[in-house]
Protein backbone atom coordinates (compact mmCIF):
# COMPACT_ATOMS: atom_id res chain seq x y z
CA UNK A 1 0.00 0.00 0.00
CA UNK A 2 1.52 3.30 -1.08
CA UNK A 3 1.46 6.85 0.67
CA UNK A 4 -1.80 9.61 -0.75
CA UNK A 5 -0.65 13.23 -1.87
CA UNK A 6 -2.31 15.93 -0.20
CA UNK A 7 -3.13 18.56 -3.32
CA UNK A 8 -5.11 22.02 -3.26
CA UNK A 9 -8.41 22.12 -5.72
CA UNK A 10 -7.81 24.96 -7.98
CA UNK A 11 -11.15 24.84 -9.86
CA UNK A 12 -11.64 22.60 -13.10
CA UNK A 13 -11.08 22.75 -16.89
CA UNK A 14 -11.06 21.03 -20.28
CA UNK A 15 -8.58 18.51 -21.65
CA UNK A 16 -9.09 17.72 -25.71
CA UNK A 17 -7.87 14.51 -26.62
CA UNK A 18 -6.22 13.93 -30.17
CA UNK A 19 -9.19 12.62 -31.50
CA UNK A 20 -10.72 15.79 -30.17
CA UNK A 21 -12.52 14.43 -26.92
CA UNK A 22 -13.65 17.20 -24.42
CA UNK A 23 -12.48 15.69 -21.25
CA UNK A 24 -13.51 17.68 -18.33
CA UNK A 25 -11.00 18.05 -15.65
CA UNK A 26 -10.57 19.67 -12.16
CA UNK A 27 -7.09 20.80 -11.11
CA UNK A 28 -5.35 19.79 -8.85
CA UNK A 29 -1.79 21.07 -7.11
CA UNK A 30 0.90 19.37 -5.41
CA UNK A 31 3.07 22.02 -3.50
CA UNK A 32 5.67 21.01 -1.48
CA UNK A 33 4.28 18.08 -0.16
CA UNK A 34 6.76 17.06 2.10
CA UNK A 35 7.29 14.18 4.74
CA UNK A 36 7.23 15.45 7.88
CA UNK A 37 7.05 12.18 10.20
CA UNK A 38 7.32 8.08 9.89
CA UNK A 39 4.78 6.16 12.15
CA UNK A 40 6.39 2.37 12.57
CA UNK A 41 4.81 -0.62 13.92
CA UNK A 42 7.49 -1.35 16.60
CA UNK A 43 6.94 2.47 17.86
CA UNK A 44 3.37 3.38 17.57
CA UNK A 45 1.77 -0.12 16.43
CA UNK A 46 0.96 0.41 12.53
CA UNK A 47 2.86 2.48 9.49
CA UNK A 48 2.13 5.36 8.27
CA UNK A 49 3.61 8.49 6.76
CA UNK A 50 2.51 11.96 8.08
CA UNK A 51 2.64 14.56 5.01
CA UNK A 52 2.43 18.29 5.11
CA UNK A 53 1.89 21.11 2.57
CA UNK A 54 1.76 24.71 2.28
CA UNK A 55 3.29 27.09 4.41
CA UNK A 56 2.27 28.81 7.58
CA UNK A 57 4.40 31.54 9.29
CA UNK A 58 6.31 30.83 12.34
CA UNK A 59 4.50 33.12 14.83
CA UNK A 60 0.87 31.29 13.50
CA UNK A 61 1.90 28.12 14.60
CA UNK A 62 2.23 26.27 18.01
CA UNK A 63 5.29 26.15 19.60
CA UNK A 64 4.41 22.21 20.53
CA UNK A 65 4.39 22.24 16.05
CA UNK A 66 7.37 24.13 15.92
CA UNK A 67 9.21 21.56 18.15
CA UNK A 68 7.48 18.67 15.71
CA UNK A 69 8.57 20.73 12.21
CA UNK A 70 12.38 21.08 13.83
CA UNK A 71 12.91 17.89 14.13
CA UNK A 72 11.84 16.54 10.48
CA UNK A 73 14.01 19.96 9.71
CA UNK A 74 10.90 21.22 7.45
CA UNK A 75 9.30 24.51 7.45
CA UNK A 76 5.71 24.86 9.32
CA UNK A 77 2.99 23.25 6.86
CA UNK A 78 -0.32 24.68 6.22
CA UNK A 79 -2.16 21.54 6.39
CA UNK A 80 -1.26 17.60 8.07
CA UNK A 81 -2.89 14.22 6.62
CA UNK A 82 -1.41 10.64 7.72
CA UNK A 83 -1.24 8.16 5.11
CA UNK A 84 -1.01 4.14 6.20
CA UNK A 85 1.58 2.34 4.15
CA UNK A 86 2.89 -0.94 4.10
CA UNK A 87 6.12 -1.53 5.54
CA UNK A 88 7.99 -1.62 2.08
CA UNK A 89 6.71 1.99 0.95
CA UNK A 90 8.20 4.09 3.83
CA UNK A 91 9.92 7.02 2.44
CA UNK A 92 12.64 9.47 4.54
CA UNK A 93 11.57 12.29 6.36
CA UNK A 94 11.79 15.79 4.61
CA UNK A 95 11.49 13.92 1.38
CA UNK A 96 8.89 16.00 -1.38
CA UNK A 97 6.51 14.26 -2.92
CA UNK A 98 6.06 15.49 -6.80
CA UNK A 99 2.48 15.13 -9.34
CA UNK A 100 4.10 12.08 -10.85
CA UNK A 101 3.63 9.81 -8.23
CA UNK A 102 0.07 8.95 -9.87
CA UNK A 103 0.20 8.55 -13.40
CA UNK A 104 -2.08 9.15 -16.26
CA UNK A 105 -4.76 6.24 -16.94
CA UNK A 106 -4.64 5.58 -12.86
CA UNK A 107 -7.99 5.75 -10.96
CA UNK A 108 -7.71 7.40 -7.68
CA UNK A 109 -9.82 8.10 -4.55
CA UNK A 110 -10.41 11.70 -3.18
CA UNK A 111 -11.18 12.80 0.14
CA UNK A 112 -12.44 16.68 0.81
CA UNK A 113 -14.80 18.77 2.58
CA UNK A 114 -17.73 19.16 0.41
CA UNK A 115 -19.70 22.71 0.13
CA UNK A 116 -21.71 23.68 2.72
CA UNK A 117 -25.40 24.17 1.92
CA UNK A 118 -26.56 25.63 5.08
CA UNK A 119 -29.96 24.45 6.49
CA UNK A 120 -31.36 22.39 4.09
CA UNK A 121 -35.05 20.66 3.50
CA UNK A 122 -35.88 17.05 2.83
CA UNK A 123 -36.40 16.89 -1.00
CA UNK A 124 -33.16 19.09 -0.99
CA UNK A 125 -30.75 17.10 1.49
CA UNK A 126 -32.50 13.61 1.05
CA UNK A 127 -34.27 13.74 -2.01
CA UNK A 128 -37.40 13.25 -0.98
CA UNK A 129 -40.48 13.69 -3.71
CA UNK A 130 -42.35 16.07 -1.36
CA UNK A 131 -46.15 15.96 -1.14
CA UNK A 132 -48.81 16.55 -4.07
CA UNK A 133 -48.62 19.59 -5.93
CA UNK A 134 -52.07 20.38 -6.23
CA UNK A 135 -55.06 19.28 -4.12
CA UNK A 136 -55.33 18.23 -0.70
CA UNK A 137 -51.85 19.96 0.60
CA UNK A 138 -52.18 23.17 2.06
CA UNK A 139 -48.85 25.09 2.06
CA UNK A 140 -46.77 21.49 2.40
CA UNK A 141 -46.36 20.98 -0.72
CA UNK A 142 -42.27 20.64 0.20
CA UNK A 143 -42.42 18.75 3.95
CA UNK A 144 -41.21 15.49 4.55
CA UNK A 145 -44.86 14.25 5.66
CA UNK A 146 -44.95 12.35 8.96
CA UNK A 147 -41.77 11.26 11.26
CA UNK A 148 -43.04 9.05 14.03
CA UNK A 149 -44.71 5.77 13.96
CA UNK A 150 -47.70 4.95 16.42
CA UNK A 151 -48.25 5.15 20.42
CA UNK A 152 -45.37 2.16 20.16
CA UNK A 153 -42.73 3.48 20.36
CA UNK A 154 -43.93 6.71 20.49
CA UNK A 155 -40.73 8.05 19.57
CA UNK A 156 -38.66 9.70 16.89
CA UNK A 157 -36.22 7.15 15.80
CA UNK A 158 -32.12 8.18 15.87
CA UNK A 159 -30.90 9.37 12.07
CA UNK A 160 -34.26 9.81 10.69
CA UNK A 161 -34.07 11.68 7.26
CA UNK A 162 -35.25 15.35 7.79
CA UNK A 163 -34.41 18.80 7.24
CA UNK A 164 -31.47 20.36 8.54
CA UNK A 165 -28.18 20.75 7.95
CA UNK A 166 -26.26 20.17 4.47
CA UNK A 167 -22.91 20.03 3.24
CA UNK A 168 -19.43 21.09 5.00
CA UNK A 169 -18.86 17.12 5.55
CA UNK A 170 -15.96 14.53 4.87
CA UNK A 171 -17.08 13.22 1.73
CA UNK A 172 -14.86 10.19 -0.55
CA UNK A 173 -15.77 9.93 -4.34
CA UNK A 174 -13.92 7.04 -5.73
CA UNK A 175 -12.36 5.70 -9.16
CA UNK A 176 -11.39 8.99 -10.72
CA UNK A 177 -9.76 8.83 -13.35
CA UNK A 178 -6.41 11.02 -13.92
CA UNK A 179 -6.13 12.48 -17.11
CA UNK A 180 -2.31 14.56 -17.01
CA UNK A 181 0.40 15.42 -14.59
CA UNK A 182 2.67 17.98 -15.15
CA UNK A 183 5.81 17.79 -12.92
CA UNK A 184 6.92 21.17 -13.48
CA UNK A 185 4.26 23.11 -12.39
CA UNK A 186 2.81 20.14 -9.92
CA UNK A 187 -0.79 20.00 -11.33
CA UNK A 188 -2.69 16.57 -11.09
CA UNK A 189 -6.08 16.88 -13.70
CA UNK A 190 -8.99 14.34 -12.24
CA UNK A 191 -11.40 13.50 -14.88
CA UNK A 192 -14.47 14.93 -13.45
CA UNK A 193 -15.86 16.37 -10.32
CA UNK A 194 -13.63 16.27 -6.55
CA UNK A 195 -15.86 17.12 -3.30
CA UNK A 196 -14.66 20.47 -1.79
CA UNK A 197 -14.59 24.23 -3.07
CA UNK A 198 -11.59 25.92 -4.75
CA UNK A 199 -8.74 26.67 -2.78
CA UNK A 200 -9.90 23.77 -0.33
CA UNK A 201 -7.64 20.71 0.39
CA UNK A 202 -7.80 17.20 -1.15
CA UNK A 203 -6.33 13.68 0.28
CA UNK A 204 -5.59 11.86 -3.04
CA UNK A 205 -5.01 8.32 -2.48
CA UNK A 206 -4.87 4.25 -5.06
CA UNK A 207 -8.38 3.74 -5.80
CA UNK A 208 -9.09 0.76 -3.90
CA UNK A 209 -11.42 -1.27 -6.41
CA UNK A 210 -9.46 -0.88 -8.74
CA UNK A 211 -6.22 -2.57 -9.94
CA UNK A 212 -2.43 -0.68 -9.93
CA UNK A 213 -1.63 0.07 -13.91
CA UNK A 214 1.89 -0.99 -14.79
CA UNK A 215 4.43 1.97 -14.36
CA UNK A 216 3.22 3.54 -10.72
CA UNK A 217 6.55 4.32 -9.08
CA UNK A 218 7.03 2.44 -5.50
CA UNK A 219 7.57 3.54 -3.15
CA UNK A 220 6.39 6.89 -4.85
CA UNK A 221 7.91 9.93 -6.91
CA UNK A 222 9.78 12.18 -4.44
CA UNK A 223 12.88 14.65 -4.05
CA UNK A 224 14.92 14.15 -1.74
CA UNK A 225 16.98 17.68 -1.84
CA UNK A 226 15.74 18.02 1.55
CA UNK A 227 13.47 21.26 2.89
CA UNK A 228 13.31 24.25 1.39
CA UNK A 229 14.72 26.15 4.20
CA UNK A 230 17.56 23.43 3.73
CA UNK A 231 18.11 23.38 0.46
CA UNK A 232 19.78 27.45 0.40
CA UNK A 233 22.07 26.74 3.53
CA UNK A 234 23.55 23.42 1.40
CA UNK A 235 24.12 25.63 -1.48
CA UNK A 236 25.67 28.08 0.78
CA UNK A 237 28.29 26.11 2.68
CA UNK A 238 30.28 25.57 -0.20
CA UNK A 239 30.65 28.83 -1.09
CA UNK A 240 31.67 30.06 2.82
CA UNK A 241 33.93 27.12 2.85
CA UNK A 242 35.64 28.46 -0.36
CA UNK A 243 38.03 31.30 0.58
CA UNK A 244 39.03 28.82 3.14
CA UNK A 245 40.34 26.35 0.57
CA UNK A 246 41.50 29.55 -1.53
CA UNK A 247 43.73 30.15 1.53
CA UNK A 248 46.52 27.34 1.22
CA UNK A 249 46.53 28.73 -2.65
CA UNK A 250 47.79 31.81 -1.78
CA UNK A 251 49.92 30.73 0.77
CA UNK A 252 51.63 28.31 -2.01
CA UNK A 253 52.22 31.29 -3.83
CA UNK A 254 53.72 33.38 -1.22
CA UNK A 255 55.94 30.68 -0.61
CA UNK A 256 57.07 30.42 -3.98
CA UNK A 257 57.86 34.00 -4.39
CA UNK A 258 59.92 34.23 -1.20
CA UNK A 259 62.69 32.67 -2.39
CA UNK A 260 62.63 34.94 -5.44
CA UNK A 261 62.21 38.06 -3.37
CA UNK A 262 65.51 36.17 -1.14
CA UNK A 263 67.73 35.84 -4.43
CA UNK A 264 68.88 39.01 -3.35
CA UNK A 265 70.23 38.75 -0.06
CA UNK A 266 71.77 35.34 -1.67
CA UNK A 267 73.88 37.56 -4.09
CA UNK A 268 74.65 40.05 -1.22
CA UNK A 269 78.09 37.49 -0.45
CA UNK A 270 78.23 38.76 -4.17
CA UNK A 271 77.99 42.43 -3.24
CA UNK A 272 80.82 42.43 -0.43
CA UNK A 273 83.38 40.42 -2.72
CA UNK A 274 84.28 43.50 -4.20
CA UNK A 275 84.94 44.86 -0.72
CA UNK A 276 87.17 42.15 -0.18
CA UNK A 277 88.64 42.97 -3.21
CA UNK A 278 89.33 46.36 -2.93
CA UNK A 279 90.91 45.44 0.95
CA UNK A 280 92.99 43.07 -0.78
CA UNK A 281 94.31 45.55 -3.61
CA UNK A 282 94.27 48.54 -0.57
CA UNK A 283 97.27 46.02 1.56
CA UNK A 284 98.74 45.16 -1.96
CA UNK A 285 99.65 48.69 -2.55
CA UNK A 286 100.87 49.54 1.10
CA UNK A 287 103.04 46.60 0.36
CA UNK A 288 104.48 48.16 -2.71
CA UNK A 289 104.61 51.20 -0.91
CA UNK A 290 106.85 49.99 1.81
CA UNK A 291 109.58 48.77 -0.33
CA UNK A 292 110.05 51.58 -2.61
CA UNK A 293 110.59 53.32 1.08
CA UNK A 294 113.27 50.41 1.65
CA UNK A 295 114.81 50.71 -1.96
Amino acid sequence: MRSGLIAQKLGMSRVFTEDGQDIPVTVLKVDNCQVVAQCTEEKNGYNALQLGTGKRKAKNTARAERGHFAVAKVEPKRRMAEFRVSSDNMIDVGAELTADHFIAGQFVDITGTSVGKGFAGAMKRHNFGGLRASHGVSISHRSHGSTGNSQDPGKVFKGKKMAGHMGDARVTTQNLEVVQTDVERGLILVKGAVPGSKGGFVLLRDAIKKRLPDGVPFPGAFRTDGSVEETPAAEAAPAEEAPAEAAPVDEATQVDVAPAEEAPVEASPTDDAPAEDSADTGDANDGDAEKKEGS
